[in-house]
């Protein structure tokens, strides 16, 4: 008995001379943990386990800063829990372990940076061979924002789109102090019909009508200037004769279109005047309805019909450059068909979303066309040719457009052995110009339709999430207004609390079938008591 005692008393004072040692050479963090101790982390029900030295290599950061005294211990299983997900967490555990951050390519972009945010990481630090990854979730994320826009119903919840609305008109704070006015009601609702054609049925009707007379206007346009449809001007004028006597003579100096051009132009006109006055009463704010291009549009197109009918009418020799300038206008009112298709916008967006590439590409075409211009009409000189057709430069501009574009009218055509290699060159130049940047356009526009096909498939309704605070707020409150009668009742308190407990969160996240069924069982229950 004594060698034994003996034997554990030793063993003790080793064990305790043992950790003095190691207390006095290894580093400490916050309130005495040591750098060599080894911490579990439970993650979605997923532990995992490293050394407190680990997290302390990215400082600033949550796993950073943990100590026992924080909520997320559990004293009783020694390990820290975290209602996150586990397969973004195995990554990030891997980032404190090897410095290098890599994309998980099972999980979405969005999760991911909110996952990253949570633990007080950046995205940037994501290694270069996961940079493909991340840029595209970050381009599906603002396809996503412009088709957001795009959308006029994209809020299902109409109390929540009530609100868009009136944050919108600059009424938010008066909707929120309950002083709605009759205008209040009726103006979005007649902007929405003229401005919002797929807000409703009444506006798709509207819509209908307003792209009905562009196209009446449009082919008007263009069938009054085909000779069919045209009538000569005449001018009469008595020509002196031999003999003291005069012969009348006729002469067509011009022609002019039917009269039912003018009346069908005075009719379209008429509505987009109507549309254009109703759009500007009723829109949010009269600056940025100045500020849209497709508003300046219609206001330039339905002031040049007034324009050219005052000068055809008040002025005699009206100049007829600035009427068919003024009439010309008139074509570019077919861009409002953007506001009433989709897939138009759609294309916008595109080349909104190519810029850059439209950008580099032009001006690639502008370097290739001055270079083999110079070329071309050097290349002409070096050898005798008397069909010279490249007498300048800026002549040469227009042959290397037509030859970098694959147009080739031919009315330009080199003759010297030195200018059909450079008319060879300047043709393949052109090609792989114009071919390298279009696959990125062709891209961006999958990727805009792709999107938009899937929205118009999708549900628009989904399920509402309520978030935790929320419940646990909810629970509290419930088990607050329980707690009186759970101090006079003793048991049936705590259990009058859990019987109702599974009712509160079967009210807030079940909805009112799940709600209805449950007090059907209590029924039943309290009946067979």
């Amino acid at each position: 008995m004594l060698d034994a005692f003996s034997f554990n008393r030793f063993d003790s004072n080793r064990s305790s001379a043992r950790r003095g040692s190691r207390r006095g050479s290894d580093y400490f963090g916050e309130k005495g943990i040591s750098m060599d101790e080894r911490i579990v982390l439970n993650v979605g029900g997923v532990r995992h386990e490293t050394y407190q030295a680990t997290l302390k290599k990215i400082p600033a950061t949550r796993l950073s800063r943990l100590t026992p005294t924080v909520s997320n211990f559990d004293p009783l299983l020694q390990e820290y829990f975290f209602d996150r997900h586990p397969a973004v967490f195995s990554m990030i555990l891997n980032y404190y372990r090897t410095g290098k951050l890599h994309y998980p390519t099972d999980v979405c972009g969005p999760l991911f940076e909110e996952e990253l945010q949570y633990w007080g990481l950046d995205a940037s630090d994501t290694e270069p061979c996961c940079w493909m990854q991340l840029l595209h979730a970050k381009d599906t994320q603002e396809t996503l924002a412009v088709l957001d826009r795009m959308d006029a119903d994209h809020e299902d919840d109409p109390q929540l789109r009530e609100q868009d609305i009136m944050k919108k008109f600059g009424w938010e704070e008066d909707y929120f102090q309950g002083k709605r006015t009759r205008w209040m009601k009726i103006k979005p609702q007649v902007w929405s019909l003229f401005d919002e054609p797929y807000s409703s049925q009444a506006a798709k009707f509207i819509a209908g009508i307003s792209v009905l007379f562009i196209f009446i206007s449009i082919v008007s346009f263009c069938l009054k200037t085909h000779q069919t449809f045209r009538l000569p001007v005449l001018t009469g004028q008595n020509i002196s004769m031999p003999g003291g006597y005069f012969q009348p003579s006729i002469d067509r100096i011009s022609t002019e279109p039917l009269p039912i051009f003018g009346q069908i132009e005075m009719l379209c006109n008429i509505w987009f005047t109507l549309e254009l006055i109703i759009r500007f009463i009723f829109c949010p704010s009269k600056m940025r309805f100045f500020k849209s291009p497709l508003n300046m549009i219609d206001l330039v197109a339905t002031l040049s019909f007034y324009a050219d009918a005052i000068m055809v009418r008040f002025v005699e020799d009206e100049p007829k450059d600035v009427v068919e300038f003024l009439s010309m206008i008139r074509i570019f009112r077919l861009f409002k068909l953007t506001q009433h298709h989709q897939g138009l916008q759609i294309l916008i967006h595109t080349f909104r979303a190519s810029a850059k590439e439209l950008i580099l590409l032009v001006f690639f075409l502008i370097l290739g066309i001055v270079i083999f211009a110079a070329l071309v009409y050097y290349a002409e000189k070096m050898e005798a040719n008397p069909n010279n057709q490249f007498q300048s430069i800026p002549l040469g501009l227009w042959w290397a457009i037509c030859t970098m574009t694959t147009v080739g009218y031919g009315d330009m055509t080199p003759h010297t052995s030195f200018g059909r290699l450079v008319g060879s060159l300047c043709a393949v130049m052109g090609v792989l110009t114009i071919a390298l940047p279009v696959p990125v356009i062709v891209s961006n526009f999958a990727m805009f339709y792709s999107h938009n096909q899937a929205r118009d498939k999708l549900p628009k309704r989904r399920r509402r999430v309520l978030p935790v605070e929320q419940i646990r707020l909810q629970a509290r409150r419930h088990a607050a207004v329980l707690e009186p009668s759970g101090s006079q009742g003793g048991l049936g308190g705590s259990a009058i609390r859990r019987k109702n407990m599974p009712i509160l969160i079967n009210q807030n996240c079940c909805g009112d079938e799940e709600n209805h069924n449950h007090k059907h069982r209590e029924k039943s229950e309290n009946s067979g008591k």
